[in-house]
């Protein structure tokens, strides 16, 4: 790698060093030149320890550890070591497609940040567990919430240094890539889709995994709902409404092509109802006053 590279690609990570090797291996065969980029892991103090994460990354990335808890934290500080005149942020758990980076450095420079595609990696699309229906047709829709609702998630992220300097940091311990994008287009800075940068990001599998990443959603976004004008009142007609979206739903999982067969269409459904009425249920707990 040259002294000054292009472009800085900041990965969070926490505990997760089979995932991250992954992301690291598909990395390694970017069309991109590998000159122009460098890779930074950010390394939210993981229980392995310091010296075991530098080991496993040793020859293929810089590291960072950031002791302050979060995914937000943990990129500031793997931005506070990039040289990079680009920022591209993915997650460890992440799997960016060769073009990853050739094709979302070619689209930024029509907007000031943009988000590019995911796509819900699954190990036998014949046999889908209930979750993994329901993260084939429902998760990491970048296109609709970048285009309808405003805002990019932050495992794909582009945008120049400048921008994110002036931007400033993501926050901890709410949706923080939601919070930062509508941060930045409060700002006037433009927001757009890179359909042909893609990652992929492995299915959940089970109930417990699906329930435990929507549990930590509902919290983060409530935390940011408590902080609007009327915010809770949103909450609540928010959270009232949801077994009412499940109904309006049902039929996407229906056209979806990402599905074989009626089996795993009903088991997607039935997730769907599922997860929606136990988050309407944990909506409320949330409200509930603290002993």
């Amino acid at each position: 790698m040259s002294n000054t590279p292009k472009v800085s690609v900041v990965i969070p990570h926490y505990h997760d060093l089979k995932a991250l090797d992954l992301c690291l291996r598909a990395l390694a065969v970017q069309t991109y030149p590998a000159s122009d980029f460098e890779i930074i892991v950010a390394d939210n103090n993981s229980p392995e320890g310091e010296a075991v994460v530098a080991q496993a990354i040793v020859g293929r990335a810089r590291l960072a550890v950031v002791t302050e808890k979060g995914a937000g934290p943990a990129r500031n500080g793997g931005v506070k070591l990039a040289r990079g005149d680009i920022l591209a942020f993915t997650d460890s758990d992440c799997v960016p497609e060769p073009q990853w980076l050739a094709e979302g450095l070619a689209a930024l420079p029509a907007y000031d940040f943009i988000g590019g595609r995911v796509t819900v990696l699954v190990d036998d699309p014949a046999r889908l567990t209930a979750a993994e229906a329901f993260e084939r047709v429902f998760a990491f829709d970048f296109k609709t919430y970048i285009n309808k609702k405003g805002f990019t998630g932050a495992g794909n992220l582009f945008c120049s240094r400048a921008v994110f300097d002036e931007v400033g940091g993501f926050r901890a311990a709410v949706s923080e890539d939601v919070e930062w994008s509508f941060r930045a287009r409060s700002m006037g800075f433009r927001l757009g889709y890179a359909p042909r940068a893609i990652v992929g990001h492995p299915a959940r599998r089970t109930w417990d995994e699906l329930w435990a990443k929507w549990r930590r959603v509902n919290t983060e976004t409530y935390a940011l709902y408590k902080e609007r004008t009327a915010g809770k009142l949103i909450w609540i007609a928010r959270s009232l409404a949801l077994p009412l979206s499940a109904l309006a739903h049902t039929p996407k999982v229906f056209a979806s092509d990402q599905l074989l067969g009626l089996n795993q269409r009903l088991a997607a459904v039935g997730m769907l109802f599922k997860l929606r009425f136990h988050r309407l249920g944990h909506a409320f707990r949330l409200m509930a006053p603290r002993a």
